[in-house]
């Protein structure tokens, strides 16, 4: 298959994912269409490497989610980052949830070997599930080795659907609170805020507008994005920092003190391009999930999903009550951990375009329901997942 082949075919998916999502109103997001129609390819006629072939492989997907998730970082402020102590605190409830049923309900129906790989897999992405993959291999648990790869990749599939049900729920009564006066909002309007970028911060970062061009919005991306991997590895001997996470950071110290614009990667009329790039290398996890392998642990997995949704739930509503956030809001940014950025970033938006039309209404909905969507998914599927992995691999 040649690169352009590739690359058309690709679009097509992500297209028909669009197509589906307008269509049903974000009752069927895009992302979980995408999956469907990749692992249908996988299992039919695309090459392994149909994504490395349309040129992404997997060190063009790392830069990518390095720039996004700086940009990710210009819309928050520090004060709305800590704000969302909350939002951690229901990350990790739910979370939690998933740790106590699991081991609670999980090991008996389930050997302990099967729980203890199910959990890092099930409350992150792609790190942990290596970690356990490689963890089974070496303790000689070979259907386990691939189990751990394959939850990774099918998670989403219960979280994407649940996820846009639930967002659709909150932002219905978001949105019949805003329409009421019921719902604060920031002082500027975002469009306001956007325009006066240039004139926030320290003025040694600002230029003039003529020298402010595309190619100098990305380095300033890239200098930050650079800065936060280095501090990684400068931290590495001390604690262990996932170079990411700190590009979060960053991204936010950036915005605050002027170095960046809010939508950095927007302005510099990249970000369609890396969402898109990043998108494809998600979808490439699930050429590993063939359909021998799938029957040969669909009740575990099958099973473990809905064992850990169901802790999710619980959990999160009992905090969610306790914190005085909405149960739907709740329960959204605890399923954060079945997939993570960039689908907490697709999926919330969306749900929001699906809902109303208004521009106003719309940064509304984006000032309350995505930076909590964003945060949880860091929390749980960058952070703690690692983490547990780290700990759990040891009882193999």
């Amino acid at each position: 298959m040649t690169q352009m082949v590739a690359i058309v075919i690709l679009l097509l998916i992500l297209y028909i994912g669009d197509f589906v999502s307008i269509r049903t109103k974000a009752w069927v997001p895009s992302v979980f269409v995408c999956a469907v129609l990749f692992l249908f390819g996988f299992w039919t006629f695309f090459p392994t490497d149909i994504v490395a072939i349309a040129g992404v492989p997997s060190v063009v997907a790392t830069l990518l989610m390095y720039l996004l998730i700086v940009n990710m970082g210009t819309l928050l402020s520090l004060k709305e980052l800590m704000a969302q102590w909350k939002t951690i605190v229901i990350a990790l409830s739910g979370i939690l949830g998933i740790i106590v049923i699991l081991f609670g309900i999980g090991s008996l129906i389930f050997d302990m070997n099967t729980v203890i790989v199910a959990i890092p897999p099930l409350v992150g992405g792609l790190v942990s599930a290596l970690i356990m993959s490689e963890g089974a291999a070496q303790a000689g648990l070979t259907s386990l080795s691939v189990f751990a790869i394959v939850i990774y990749v099918m998670q989403g599939f219960a979280g994407y659907p649940i996820t846009s049900i639930v967002l659709k729920r909150e932002g219905k009564r978001l949105l019949q609170q805003y329409r009421n006066g019921e719902l604060a909002v920031s002082s500027k309007a975002q469009v306001q805020e956007e325009t006066t970028d240039s004139k926030k911060g320290l003025k040694i970062f600002q230029v003039p507008e003529k020298y402010n061009t595309e190619y100098f919005k990305f380095l300033k991306i890239a200098i930050v994005g650079c800065l936060a991997y280095l501090t990684s590895v400068a931290l590495a001997p001390v604690v262990e920092i996932n170079g990411l996470v700190l590009c979060l950071v960053f991204g936010v110290i950036a915005k605050s003190i002027g170095f960046l614009e809010t939508h950095a990667l927007q302005k510099a009329n990249g970000f369609g391009f890396a969402i898109m790039g990043l998108m494809l290398f998600i979808f490439d996890g699930l050429k590993n999930a063939t359909p021998s392998m799938m029957l040969e642990i669909i009740t575990p997995l099958v099973v473990c999903i809905i064992l850990g949704v169901i802790g999710m739930y619980i959990f999160s509503l009992v905090a969610g009550k306790l914190l005085k956030v909405s149960k739907n809001l709740a329960f959204a940014v605890s399923l954060t951990a079945l997939y993570g950025f960039p689908a907490d970033y697709v999926i919330t938006n969306e749900v929001i375009k699906a809902l109303t039309t208004d521009e106003k209404e719309r940064a509304a909905l984006t000032e309350h329901m995505l930076p909590p969507m964003l945060v949880g998914g860091f929390i749980s599927v960058t952070i703690v997942s690692v983490i547990l992995a780290g700990i759990f691999v040891t009882f193999l």
